[in-house]
């Protein structure tokens, strides 16, 4: 999976929410479009880029913040 590829996206959907006034609005926004959206695996490796300094360096800060705020509710069960 494309980490760089996949900030990418997640900047472009946190692009479209930045513009609503209400700010926690947006951050459920993006939140919500990568629960439902997004497949476990792209969600895990987003995830993941969190704890790499470098590579969520280039995050938006309302996708950082939307990510850092949802975290356990976007992080995917187990499988079976």
């Amino acid at each position: 999976m494309n980490e760089q590829h996949l900030i990418e996206m997640a900047n472009r959907i946190g692009e479209f929410f930045e513009s609503m006034p209400d700010r926690d609005e947006a951050l459920a926004g993006i939140s919500e479009h990568i629960r439902r959206f997004w497949e476990p695996r792209m969600r895990r490796a987003i995830l993941a880029t969190l704890d790499d300094a470098q590579a969520s360096a280039a995050m938006l800060p309302i996708v950082k913040d939307a990510l850092v705020r949802t975290r356990e509710k976007l992080t995917p069960a187990e499988a079976a």
